[in-house]
């Protein structure tokens, strides 16, 4: 079993930046994919970026490519997300999620954190 549990958002001007946490729990393994996704009222849920739990790969929405960065802390189990000039079409409610390595679907969330980008 996995536990997520996001924090950092909150509200922001446009152009501002803010780091979401997620701070993982439970059996975490190596072959893991974290993940973070985004979800707008009225719109679908949508991943803005992942990262292997080892090694260096990286999948942004391009969206987001240039100005968010996915990264995590082994030593601390801790996954980030750095949102650099956001924009307000980036408010949204934001997930941390994570996937089993030979899994198709993220089977783990969080409870989500609000982000709120004022124009």
């Amino acid at each position: 079993q996995v536990q997520l549990v996001e924090s950092g958002g909150g509200l922001v001007q446009a152009g501002g930046s803010l780091r979401l946490s997620c701070a993982a729990s439970g059996r975490i393994f190596s072959s893991y994919t974290m993940g973070w996704f985004r979800q707008a009222p009225g719109k679908e849920r949508e991943l803005v970026a992942n990262i292997r739990w080892s090694g260096s790969t990286t999948y942004y929405a391009d969206s987001v490519k240039g100005r968010f960065t996915i990264s995590r802390d082994n030593a601390k189990i801790m996954v980030y997300l750095q949102m650099n000039n956001l924009k307000p079409e980036d408010t949204a409610v934001y997930y941390c999620a994570a996937k089993a390595g030979q899994s198709s679907t993220y089977g783990y969330w969080g409870q989500g954190t609000q982000v709120t980008v004022s124009s």
